[in-house]
């Protein structure tokens, strides 16, 4: 598997800062996150700054945005990079879409199927200077005049890859995608039995083998050295598990496993705000099957139990206070 790192940075210098960084420790990539900058834009400085690692919108939020411009935005940061970028894409939740965005949201994976052949028609239309004719049922590109044409990429088109959970959504990216990011809120079980068979239909219904296709693993972990820091990463984790769990979108992984009712709890949870609250009701059962617990060593070695015959790729943050420790690590889950 390749290691690749997340990025959780407020601005977009401290996170090309942290790329370099990354680099530096010898990660394969580095995926700038949507939360509290543009992550194209944390991209396109983390690619003037770098010179090896892959650069990743991790995600970038495609129904707040539009087709053409993920095409030309996507197109600079590959141009910048010198072909080191990734296009990861995600639909987000429709609270998010419609009250934050004040953007359309219907069929989620039918549009974002149809977003990515339409970034993709764009981008032959520069290629070829073939008449832009794109029309489908969420998104029309029929204007492309010279002026507003970069022409073709010198380092070709960037990869595309989707972030999904659910069966839809995993199969548009079999059928539409180089590849797919699996969200953190996921098990072994899960990704075995859901994912990794609405791939296989996507693939099949779009005519493409299975090989060549890359899948991301998720990277749901809580490790530290000592009693204390793992205690503080359980507690961190418990968090973001409670917090994907109260999501309706998010309930097949809980279902699967017989915990659909968890979702509804947390979910009422968050109706009255009982935020501090709503860790408490995830159990060690439910924490330890949806993220990995222990020492770096233990986490790694775990990681690449699960994951590392059927993942090419997985996010993690090791410890970096000790540059031959964690180039050991790396070692590890690159297999």
């Amino acid at each position: 598997m390749q290691v690749d790192t997340n990025d959780y940075a407020t601005t977009a210098s401290d996170a090309a800062a942290n790329a370099v960084a990354a680099e530096r420790a010898g990660y394969g990539g580095w995926w700038a996150l949507e939360t509290q900058n543009d992550p194209f834009l944390a991209c396109a400085v983390a690619a003037e700054r770098t010179e090896r690692i892959e650069l990743v919108t991790g995600i970038a939020v495609a129904f707040a945005r539009n087709p053409m411009t993920v095409a030309l935005q996507a197109n600079d940061v590959q141009l910048l990079s010198g072909g080191r970028f990734v296009l990861g894409l995600g639909s987000q939740i429709k609270p998010h879409i419609t009250k934050r965005y004040s953007m359309p949201w219907s069929k989620p994976a039918a549009r974002m199927r149809e977003f990515v052949l339409a970034v993709r028609a764009i981008w032959k239309a520069w290629e070829t200077g073939e008449r832009l004719a794109f029309r489908g049922e969420f998104y029309s590109h029929t204007l492309m005049t010279p002026f507003f044409d970069p022409g073709p990429n010198p380092h070709g088109n960037p990869p595309i890859v989707l972030a999904a959970v659910g069966p839809l959504m995993t199969e548009a990216a079999g059928e539409v995608a180089d590849g797919m990011l699996c969200h953190p809120f996921n098990s072994e079980r899960y990704v075995r039995e859901v994912t990794l068979p609405a791939i296989a239909r996507g693939r099949a219904k779009a005519g493409l083998p299975a090989e060549g296709f890359g899948l991301s693993a998720p990277g749901l972990v809580a490790m530290g050295d000592t009693d204390e820091e793992l205690d503080a990463a359980i507690d961190k984790v418990r968090r973001q598990i409670a917090f994907y769990g109260s999501t309706p979108a998010y309930r097949p992984v809980l279902d699967l496993h017989g915990w659909g009712d968890l979702q509804e709890r947390l979910n009422v949870m968050t109706r009255e705000s009982a935020w501090e609250r709503m860790p408490d009701i995830v159990d060690d059962e439910v924490l330890r099957t949806l993220a990995v617990v222990g020492t770096p060593e233990e986490v790694v070695t775990e990681l690449q139990r699960r994951y590392g015959g059927i993942a090419t790729r997985i996010p993690i943050q090791l410890p970096t206070d000790d540059p031959d420790r964690t180039k050991a690590l790396l070692a590890v889950l690159e297999g």
